[in-house]
């Protein structure tokens, strides 16, 4: 009895913990996703309280890496007298990237604005050179001054060409990797900007990268979510403006999405990535291409669109970013003063093949010259890999008009491309693999955990139960069998009749 007592105390109790576990387990899983989405919302937005995404956001401890690449020209002589280009590409030349935001000022209307500068450091070690190494492409400078000079007078003209001359300046130019980054000194721009103030937009040194180092990429206004998290990182507005003016058409002049390095939550395949390039001068936008892992990480890879550097022809929408030439390259001189620079996927991918046909050596492939992102989706907005976020490819057009220049062809040659590459590594993956990939596990298979283990319970008080009632019913019917045992004769063989009869007789 007292066992019975015991074991129906327990059935009861393990049917309560049962029940409880269930509905908990049950309540988990609706009620789980909205814990963890809002405890992303709570991370995402950009708030000093939020320490590790903070710090994230403003000292960017990601390890980031410049690759650049040169076209090398093999046969400069032979191009002044009408032959068909030859490139080589040469490189990489890597450099390591430091990037932090500075001058960060919160606003009422729950926006951010900060300026973001980048520091450069050559390694040796993951270059295939080094910066002393000398290479040939086109000249800028005199390609440049050609084109500002075509309005001037004839009388100025004359005396810029003169200098040419005089400083030997051609339409290329041989320099160390070095020189042609971080800058050289030139007599033609000393001679230019002594009697020609504001010609150039340079001063003193002349290097394709010199701007870069130390510098800021504008001052970006963002919003920081705070009162709706799909607007986090948005652009608000870049040196004040809402949309820039070098363009033709007002879509074109948009200034949308991010500022290339983190996007709003929650992303699906249907979502692209629209961020505003202070480097194109533009917006762009990537569109989702597949799923991938990233060191256990799980990623949706984005990509540029074939329209990207469509021409308006191929891709109307693209006209306000006209004159055009073939597409797939995208006409910059408008805000890279007035110089003659295109912009397209390194080695023309994605591009006209006509352009292929006009200099031998490239060979585009979609592997090392495709632009792609591959981002976090739904828990952070962390970037976990960049490949060219500015997929500048730096294109330098002849001048066929002055005597230096006069005997070239029009033709767009490569001289450049460089890619950008950023990757989480070392304590701040661990620390993401934890908070994106290992606790949303243990949230979702605890829930199912508990209500695994609530049915157990069930199911065990439910057994517990009916074995005690199984026993209740063996005892309840053995007795009144063996009565009837007694009454009922049975004909069986005659021997064992007498004997049970009087076995159930003194039974009875």
């Amino acid at each position: 009895s007292a066992m019975t007592i015991s074991k129906s105390k327990i059935a009861i109790g393990l049917l309560v913990v049962g029940i409880f576990a269930v509905v908990f387990g049950t309540v988990l899983v609706f009620v789980g996703p909205i814990i963890i989405d809002d405890q992303i919302v709570k991370n995402v937005e950009i708030n000093p309280k939020n320490e590790l995404s903070y710090t994230m956001w403003k000292d960017i401890p990601v390890p980031f890496f410049m690759s650049i690449y040169f076209f090398n020209i093999l046969n400069p002589d032979e191009i002044l007298a009408g032959e068909k280009p030859m490139v080589e590409q040469r490189g990489p030349y890597v450099y390591s990237e430091k990037r932090w935001k500075d001058n960060i000022t919160f606003h009422d209307n729950k926006t951010v604005s900060y300026q973001e500068y980048r520091q450069y450091f050559f390694e040796e070690s993951m270059s295939a050179g080094n910066e002393s190494d000398v290479v040939t492409i086109p000249n800028m400078l005199v390609l440049g001054a050609s084109v500002m000079m075509e309005n001037m007078p004839f009388p100025v003209r004359l005396l810029i060409s003169a200098a040419f001359k005089t400083f030997k300046e051609s339409a290329f130019l041989t320099k160390t990797v070095g020189e042609l980054m971080w800058g050289y000194d030139s007599k033609l721009v000393d001679f230019l900007n002594s009697y020609f103030p504001g010609m150039l937009p340079v001063k003193g040194k002349f290097g394709l990268f010199a701007e870069f180092n130390n510098s800021n990429t504008g001052l970006f206004t963002v919003f920081t979510g705070q009162d709706d998290i799909r607007k986090v990182h948005k652009v608000d507005s870049w040196n004040g403006l809402k949309h820039v003016n070098y363009w033709n058409s007002e879509q074109c002049n948009m200034i949308n999405g991010t500022a290339g390095q983190m996007w709003p939550p929650f992303m699906t395949t249907e979502s692209t990535l629209p961020f505003y390039s202070p480097d194109a001068c533009r917006s762009m936008e990537l569109i989702y291409q597949r799923p991938g892992m990233i060191k256990g990480i799980p990623v949706y890879r984005f990509v540029a669109p074939k329209t990207l550097f469509a021409n308006g022809s191929d891709y109307p929408p693209n006209e306000g970013f006209c004159p055009c030439r073939q597409s797939g390259l995208l006409n910059v001189s408008t805000c890279r003063h007035k110089s003659p620079v295109f912009i397209s996927h390194p080695h023309f991918y994605n591009a006209d093949p006509a352009l292929l046909e006009t200099v031998s050596g490239l060979n585009p492939n979609e592997e090392d010259h495709g632009l792609f992102i591959d981002i976090h989706p739904v828990r952070r907005i962390l970037l976990m890999h960049v490949i060219q976020p500015y997929p500048l490819d730096f294109y330098s057009l002849k001048i066929s008009e002055y005597q230096k220049t006069g005997k070239i062809a029009e033709v767009v040659m490569p001289m450049i491309w460089f890619g950008e590459s950023g990757y989480i590594d070392g304590p701040v993956l661990n620390t993401f693999r934890t908070n994106l990939v290992i606790l949303p596990m243990v949230m979702e298979y605890m829930q199912y955990i508990v209500i695994g283990f609530g049915l157990g319970c069930i199911i065990g008080a439910v057994a517990l139960i009916l074995s005690k009632k199984v026993r209740c019913l063996t005892l309840s019917f053995a007795v009144p069998l063996l009565h009837c045992s007694s009454v009922v004769r049975i004909p069986i063989h005659p021997h064992t009749a007498g004997t049970l009869s009087v076995v159930n007789h003194s039974q009875h």
